[in-house]
């Protein structure tokens, strides 16, 4: 048998599509266009649709075919309804509940023979995630996505009927709360050509903008869990399509396939499927006659990172795709780039430099939306059959000792000459692990628990032990988390658990390193500071599977009978959110400053204490039952040793424009119930600060400095109506500054993290940088790139844990490092306590850390006392995007001892 080229294949299967079949297409149903519902077409010219006009499109679409059913998913952190349109063949609507439990079988695999599952294959029918409108600003994508959904309902073309009978499509609106701002922004001014969306006032998430795409893996906020919960718990697509705008300068549009590395956890069919489907993507756009498709070396997008909306699905056996497609309402230009006008693998039909019109963009993205529909289509019964494959895969190397090749393991294996495979590769001590147990019985198991919804709400299934039970001779609490590895999603299993090993990725041999996308090292567990067992064999226990989401184990009061107060622990993060109910509803707390002794127990410094009065014990009943947090009764008070709190007032610096670190430390404070206001620059030039506030936070890229994260936000310009309070300005260190250092002098705390620290130096501490060489004239100079490079990865560092800032941790934490500042203090560094540091030549815990060794004896966390007050040095991201729970004491510590400091 002559077996034809997939390319030629593709082809031929692309333009049959074009050229229809011959038969007549029956009559069109009478569907309300979008230009008759909006006023104008999806893609002219200076014109944009928002949420209320997509979402009233929908109900009328929805009265007017059978082909689509609008679905709320899920509410929105604004409160606005998220909408799915689900679109296939009216008679797959009247089976859909099969359908989808047909995904959901064949995803989860568990149980189905290799008979069973192409029998469900069968009969399934291939299931497509398209979504738009993630990242608002980038606002082709919510329009193409509604231009699609239309022509799906109400089209009469063969390849339309053929999709529609062979696929349910789900089309996602992934963020309704950026596209309300982003298009009534842009559409605010009546004259079309000044049009734009540049000065949007505000991040188009509520809290987080354009990380609402680094939120998959951790699942915090609403946008995210709804979402991931259509993915991951009740659909299970095959294909998960994410839009995204803009393209690389000097071509149309970025798709599939992607370049290495790629995720070793990951199976390798979804790899191969990502490259058949950009496959079909790139033939269907030369068959269109639409050139300027780049793909792999043309951009920076690899399929190595969990946490993206077209990532996490790989790590759940799911293709996943991204395309970023340029365009605006308001028309631009491809630009002339002569590099880019001969043709090469990964570009292969240049697009010329031209004026480009918005339409044109959604042109493209239909094209492409089409071309994974179509593959769909062909290729059902495959999709519907390699899921499962993938999941029974997942499942019997769970189940077994299995080994995963990482490159510090291939490393190793070259320079140890004579060694062979089973020696190297298949090293008992090393094989994968069967499951974990997070001891329920480990200092902060609430944050532990947070950890397991975080699995739970990926789809991950997780028992809880309904006795004690021992293994390997150690003796596990009733409550405890077992998460088994024999699972369909064993991938993401491993990938929250294990360090990742990113490879040493060079431009050439001794060039610069290549930045990752997005992060190189993440693991949740380590982030959160959950403890954990990596079980390496077969085990049973008794064990009952958690079907939802998991609430704080209860709590309760003891030793009540008698007690003048209660004890309460700091070693349990929501502890620090106890305190603030208690002090919100005038409450006494008090906190120990150093060890006190009663009835035999002695309490460590950081313990709080509740003083009791009539109303206390009903109050701390209803707490301990919903957060989780024990109180101890006490028949003796503390005396001396412990010192009152109070409800400190904290200032959370922020910019016109919205911040992303700001946003996701506004979020974390009101997860633990701190009270504070949002400061902008101008109104910290106004001075006065010590009387309004407590504490001020200056979180990464407030102030410049060297390292840090991505920072976000918008910036200057006036400020408009809509604005909602927003000023424009920046921190300088002409006028704010002087400020800040009255503010310190007068007993202010300032709490400064990654580029923030920068603030040191600028109010004059001698503090410097510890990553440092010196030149051929003897002078300092930040270590050049390739010799010191680390993106974000999880770091060891070693902590101070009698310092009030540690305290309730171990001698030892994770951090999150991404190009980090890190201190060097002076010997007789008077008013400078070193509160957590690097300790060794590898403090590498996940992820890439070039010239690692330089690290050592730097500091990482500051406490300057500057005049009555205290400057805050956080060099590592001890908040980053809402993950890294196991550092959060550190901060609310910091913010807790100026409200004891204040009496």
């Amino acid at each position: 048998m002559t077996r034809r080229p997939l390319a030629a294949i593709l082809c031929a299967g692309a333009l049959v599509a074009l050229l229809g079949s011959g038969r007549a297409d029956p009559p069109a149903p009478k569907v309300t266009t979008p230009k008759e519902y909006l006023g104008f077409n999806l893609g002219d010219d200076y014109c944009l649709a928002n949420y209320k006009q997509y979402a009233g499109y929908l109900a009328r679409l929805e009265t007017e075919s059978d082909r689509l059913k609008v679905v709320t998913i899920g509410k929105t952190e604004e409160g606005r309804p998220q909408l799915m349109g689900v679109v296939t063949s009216p008679a797959n609507h009247k089976r859909l509940p099969r359908l989808r439990e047909i995904a959901r079988k064949l995803a989860l695999a568990e149980g189905l023979t290799e008979t069973e599952a192409r029998s469900l294959a069968a009969e399934g029918k291939a299931v497509v995630w398209i979504d738009g409108g993630l990242h608002a600003s980038e606002v082709l994508c919510a329009q193409a996505n509604l231009e699609t959904l239309y022509q799906f309902v109400s089209g009469t073309d063969p390849e339309t009927l053929r999709v529609l009978d062979d696929v349910v499509v789900l089309f996602v609106h992934a963020n309704p709360d950026g596209m309300e701002l982003c298009a009534d922004w842009y559409m605010r001014d009546k004259d079309p050509k000044r049009r734009s969306l540049a000065q949007l006032p505000r991040l188009y998430q509520k809290y987080i903008g354009h990380d609402n795409n680094r939120d998959f893996y951790a699942n915090t906020q609403a946008e995210t869990k709804n979402m991931n919960r259509v993915l991951y718990r009740e659909w299970f697509p095959q294909i998960v399509y994410n839009h995204h705008q803009t393209g690389p300068a000097g071509t149309v549009l970025f798709c599939p396939p992607f370049r290495d590395p790629f995720n070793y956890n990951v199976d390798p069919l979804v790899i191969s499927g990502i490259d058949a489907v950009g496959a079909a993507m790139m033939q269907r756009f030369l068959v269109e006659g639409k050139p300027g498709a780049t793909t792999r070396s043309g951009s920076r997008y690899s399929t190595w990172w969990n946490g993206g909306l077209r990532t996490t699905c790989y790590f759940h056996n799911m293709i996943g795709l991204l395309t970023e497609t340029t365009g605006n309402p308001t028309p631009t230009r491809i630009p002339f780039s002569p590099g880019l006008q001969l043709p090469r693998a990964d570009y292969l039909a240049p697009v010329a430099p031209q004026e480009w019109h918005f339409r044109r963009s959604v042109d493209y993205s239909v094209t492409a939306n089409r071309a994974v529909l179509d593959y769909a289509s062909r290729h059902r019964e495959q999709l519907l059959y390699n899921i499962w494959h993938m999941g029974k895969t997942a499942i019997d190397r769970g189940g077994r000792d299995s080994w995963t090749v990482t490159p510090k393991l291939v490393e190793a294996a070259k320079a140890a000459r004579g060694a062979g495979f089973e020696k190297l590769f298949r090293d008992p001590a090393k094989r994968d692990p069967r499951g974990y147990v997070l001891p329920a019985d480990q200092p902060d198991f609430l944050t532990a628990t947070k950890f397991v919804n975080a699995l739970i709400g990926t789809g991950v299934k997780v028992h809880r032990a309904t006795e004690a039970f021992n293994r390997n001779g150690k003796e596990y609490p009733a409550g405890s988390y077992v998460v088994r590895c024999a699972q369909a999603f064993r991938a993401h299993v491993l990938d929250m658990f294990e360090p990742q090993d990113h490879p040493d990725d060079f431009a050439y041999p001794g060039g610069p390193p290549i930045a990752p996308y997005d992060m190189a090292g993440w693991t949740l567990a380590f982030q959160m500071g959950v403890k954990f067992d990596r079980i390496l064999d077969a085990f049973e226990g008794p064990l009952e599977e958690l079907t939802d989401l998991v609430p704080p184990p209860p709590a309760g009061v003891r030793d009540a009978d008698g007690a003048v107060g209660f004890f309460l622990s700091h070693r349990t993060n929501d502890s620090f959110r106890a305190v603030n109910r208690l002090l919100a509803a005038g409450e006494e707390v008090r906190r120990l400053t150093g060890p006190f002794t009663a009835e035999g127990a002695t309490h460590p410094a950081g313990m709080f204490f509740v003083t009791r009065k009539e109303a206390t014990l009903p109050r701390l009943e209803k707490i301990a039952a919903e957060l989780g947090t024990r109180f101890v009764g006490s028949p003796v008070a503390p005396g001396k040793e412990a010192v009152p709190l109070k409800p400190v007032r904290i200032g959370l610096w922020d910019q016109y424009g919205g911040s992303m670190p700001s946003g996701w430390t506004r979020w974390v404070l009101e997860q633990f119930e701190f009270p504070f206001k949002v400061v902008f620059p101008p109104q910290l030039d106004r001075g006065g600060l010590r009387e309004q506030y407590d504490v001020l936070i200056f979180p990464d890229g407030a102030i410049a400095g060297r390292g840090g994260f991505r920072k976000g936000g918008g910036g200057g310009g006036d400020q408009p109506p809509e604005a909602g309070g927003a000023l424009p300005g920046r921190v300088t260190a002409e006028v704010t500054v002087p400020h800040l250092k009255e503010f310190l002098k007068e007993g202010g705390t300032v709490i400064t993290i990654g580029s923030s620290t920068a603030l040191a130096g600028l109010v004059g501490l001698p503090v410097a940088d510890h990553l440092v060489q010196k030149d051929a004239e003897g002078k300092e100079r930040p270590l050049p790139r390739d010799r010191f490079y680390v993106p974000a990865s999880v770091l060891r560092a070693k902590v101070d844990p009698t310092h009030p800032f540690a305290w309730g941790l171990a001698d030892e934490a994770d951090v999150l490092f991404s190009a980090s500042p890190t201190f060097r203090l002076p010997a007789d560094g008077k008013d400078l306590a070193r509160v957590a540091w690097f300790d060794g030549k590898k403090p590498l815990r996940s992820g890439w850390a070039l010239g690692q060794e330089h690290l050592d004896g730097g500091t990482a966390v500051v406490d300057a006392k500057v005049g009555k007050g205290r400057l805050v040095l956080f060099g590592p991201q001890v908040l980053f995007r809402g993950q890294p729970h196991g550092t959060f004491k550190l901060v609310f510590n910091a913010i807790v001892r100026a409200a004891a400091e204040q009496e």
